[in-house]
């Protein structure tokens, strides 16, 4: 495990920027989806919808407010009721980003218009976490109570070398609570999209990636009952009442380092935990020297999974003129391939659907 001091210097680096067998984990299943291995559809675009709310601070609030948290919807236009889903989340360290950025647009448009129902949403940064420059450690707890767990504060506390840190800490929790929540109403509104729920993949760039990996691994109620509904209100509106069951994810220029800190926090390793259901994981990675998320991060997670027996894909990612590829290399090209070729290749085959 990290120390807490190497995790809070990832954190502020990203800020300031497999298995051998090849057998299919996939379940029998009534149905399989079938996609397109071309563009086939007409894309339609829903902007801008809530599926929660959650508690946010700004500038000048003493206490906490309920914000909107919004999600955009690429559905394919055609007549299937039979649609896998792909949700994304956005990277930013953290800090901020956006669900609209154009390279996630674009893939939402090549997997949507194959047959996909593409979900990109967006969750709190340490844009809804205030001010809190001065602020005795009590007081502190208190200002965000109902955000992050105590005990998840007092950790980052610990070790941060300036109030930047710990909200970039404290926005971690946020995100990954936020990021179930957009599952859970996925799940909640499958029947509306014509979603199988049986084909699941999250995927996520950055800061998206950390979230995703924690996503997949930690159980139902990780990041989600620490808090409760009286401390946090907004919880309600969550769809507590849903679960899901992630088939696959995909991993851009990541890291474990969520993992790290709740283990750091709580002293539980989501690894021991593990068993059969868990998603395979596909992984986008470059070699780049100036990496904020070094190489080492994806083969240590590479690492973790070959023990694990859960299938995994580590892509060396590569720049259009061949030299190793750095952070954001949404243009990496791979033996000819994009990224959203690459997982295409990787959710089709290991989930095993129909491709016309």
């Amino acid at each position: 495990m990290k120390s807490f001091f190497q995790i809070i210097f990832l954190l502020f680096v990203i800020t300031s920027c497999g298995d051998d067998d090849d057998s299919s984990t996939v379940t029998p299943q009534e149905t399989i989806p079938v996609v397109h291995s071309d563009a086939t559809y007409a894309v339609v675009v829903e902007e801008d919808i809530t599926y929660a709310d959650g508690l946010s601070h700004d500038m000048t609030s003493t206490s906490s407010f309920a914000v909107p948290l919004k999600l955009d919807v690429y559905s394919p236009d055609n007549t299937s009721t039979d649609r896998p889903v792909f949700m994304f989340i956005h990277g930013g360290g953290f800090t901020g980003g956006i669900k609209h950025k154009p390279e996630i647009v674009e893939m939402a448009n090549y997997y949507a218009s194959r047959g996909w129902v593409f979900v990109s949403i967006d969750y709190r940064t340490t844009e809804e976490l205030g001010t809190i420059q001065g602020m005795t450690p009590e007081g502190l707890i208190t200002y965000y109570k109902g955000l992050a767990p105590q005990e998840w504060i007092e950790n980052a506390l610990q070790g941060a070398e300036n109030s930047g840190q710990v909200q970039q800490a404290t926005a971690m929790y946020l995100a990954q609570r936020d990021a179930k929540a957009a599952l859970r109403w996925i799940v909640a509104n499958s029947s509306i999209y014509n979603i199988n729920e049986d084909f699941i993949t999250v995927g996520g760039a950055s800061a998206g990636a950390i979230t995703t990996i924690a996503l997949g691994i930690s159980n139902q109620e990780d990041f989600r009952d620490e808090i409760t509904i009286s401390d946090d209100p907004t919880l309600s509106t969550t769809n507590l009442g849903e679960s899901y069951e992630v088939k696959s994810m995909v991993y851009f220029w990541g890291s474990n380092i969520k993992l790290d800190v709740f283990e750091a926090v709580y002293e539980l390793n989501q690894y021991d935990r593990y068993d059969d259901s868990d998603p395979e994981l596909f992984m986008g990675h470059g070699e780049a020297q100036d990496l904020v998320t070094p190489y080492e991060e994806a083969l240590e997670l590479q690492g973790i999974y070959d023990s694990l027996g859960i299938y995994n894909q580590l892509v060396t990612l590569l720049n259009p003129n061949g030299d190793p590829a750095g952070h954001g290399a949404w243009d990496a090209i791979v033996d000819g391939k994009g990224l959203s070729e690459l997982t295409f290749d990787f959710l089709v085959e290991r989930q095993n659907l129909n491709v016309e």
